[in-house]
């Protein structure tokens, strides 16, 4: 996920809600619209860097057991950053 959608959306948003003085469609009205567009846009913005800044951890354990049935085990735990969104 890039940050073009949720900019895009909140861009909109505003203009909505900013540009237009009580003009409804229907029963809703184009300011209301967007004000619900800008929250959702915060809001994806917020879960898009969230998302992006989250490291990940991956652990490995391996058992080996030698003739005389003495057991040994090893952890390892490796953190690791999450790849790059891909290039649009």
């Amino acid at each position: 996920m890039g940050f073009g959608g949720p900019i895009g959306l909140i861009v909109v948003g505003l203009i909505l809600a900013l540009a237009f003085n009580t003009q409804q469609v229907g029963p809703l009205e184009v300011t209301t619209l967007g004000w619900i567009l800008v929250l959702a846009g915060v809001l994806w913005l917020v879960l898009t860097v969230v998302q992006q800044n989250t490291k990940r951890r991956h652990t490995t354990t391996a058992t080996t057991t030698d003739a005389h049935g003495r057991q040994a085990t090893t952890q390892r735990t490796d953190e690791s950053d999450p790849p790059p969104p891909p290039a649009v």
